[in-house]
């Protein structure tokens, strides 16, 4: 096999960098043996000719929820510390005094109020990159994929069995904790400009985000009836109903005293509910619309002038299922595939 870091990567290409594990799906968008599954609710953006795929509400209720949490946890922070500092002091000057004196002065209200400023700005940052972008549109019937890097600008149009897509297992270290991070990667890789845009989405758990490919790809192949369908939809990740589900099963799988510190509190001093209000705000934003281009672009074509796919896809789809079927995994087939052949030894005379 050719040094993958001489071209593009291809499905089975596979990276080991800096404790992170990367496997490419695409291109060509071959079948992964996992079954479709969109925490994006896919099935609601799409239709016969195309799929718009976009940034998920639960982003955002993280994002709300972390910036809630640290500026409550630093506000907390300064009033103990100042509460234990005045009790140290209470012989000499009086404790309530001390204690008001010591929290607002304009040091500990300008450290908390520009902490609160900044996670505004970054929040408030990433709403706009979300509505100045309209999503990735896969378009079935031409067999192509838009994107638009911002409004305004040109649009790039990928063909789908180009459109590179790989998942990444790695681990994600702060200074509290080491924490599994997964993503799905989606590169669109424009030749004319000579660069590879890139999509990256946040998964729980490294199926999810293979599953979420999936999802992309049977629409694709198959069309919008292949996409999952739920019927409790309103369970969107980042959405109230989806909080208090999250909250019973916690309940549910762990003991009294481990939901009140592990969930309750946290939760509770993180904004509660209030991030899921927030990032349902941000989902029903207007989005920047698509270009009159794209949309023309996105119109249904006569039966007779849609796009078939590729012989090789074709083909290479066939063997993967043929392997599914013998017990295989994906992995298990790309190693097979990507094989070194086995040297015979020279005969000797």
């Amino acid at each position: 096999m050719e040094n993958k870091y001489d071209r593009l990567p291809q499905a089975g290409d596979f990276e080991a960098e800096s404790g992170t594990e990367t496997v490419y799906l695409s291109p060509k968008p071959v079948p992964t043996g996992m079954q479709p599954f969109s925490a994006r609710h896919l099935h609601r953006e799409a239709n016969d000719v195309y799929l718009d795929f976009a940034v998920g509400r639960g982003n955002f209720e993280f994002m709300a929820r972390a910036g809630i949490g640290s500026v409550v946890f630093i506000t907390f922070f300064f009033l103990f510390v100042s509460g234990f500092g005045s009790w140290l002091r209470k012989d000499v000057q009086p404790f309530w005094s001390i204690w008001v004196d010591f929290f607002t002065n304009a040091f500990v209200q300008g450290f908390i109020w520009s902490l609160t400023a900044v996670y505004i700005c970054i929040f408030c940052y990433a709403v706009r990159q979300t509505t100045i972008h309209p999503p990735i549109r896969f378009n079935r019937q031409r067999r192509e994929v838009v994107f638009v890097p911002k409004k305004g600008a040109a649009p790039r149009y990928i063909p789908w069995e180009e459109a590179i897509a790989c998942v990444s297992a790695g681990r994600l270290i702060t200074q509290y904790a080491v924490m599994p991070e997964y993503k799905l990667m989606v590169g669109l890789c424009d030749s004319a400009h000579g660069d590879v845009l890139w999509s990256v989405v946040p998964s729980g758990s490294l199926s999810l985000a293979v599953s979420e490919w999936e999802a992309i790809r049977v629409y694709m192949e198959e069309g919008s009836f292949a996409l999952p369908s739920d019927e409790t939809e309103e369970f969107e990740e980042g959405s109230v109903p989806f909080f208090h589900l999250c909250r019973r099963s916690y309940r549910t799988d762990h003991s009294f005293l481990r939901y009140v510190g592990g969930f309750l509190v946290i939760q509770f001093f993180s904004g509660w509910t209030l991030p899921c209000y927030i990032s349902g705000w941000v989902n029903n934003r207007p989005k920047a619309a698509f270009p009159k281009e794209v949309l023309e672009w996105s119109k249904p074509l006569p039966v007779e002038q849609h796009v078939m796919p590729s012989e090789a896809l074709l083909e290479e789809s066939a063997e993967i299922r043929k392997a599914f079927a013998k017990g295989q995994n994906l992995l298990d087939y790309f190693k097979v595939k990507f094989a070194e052949p086995i040297q015979k030894p020279e005969s000797t005379t």
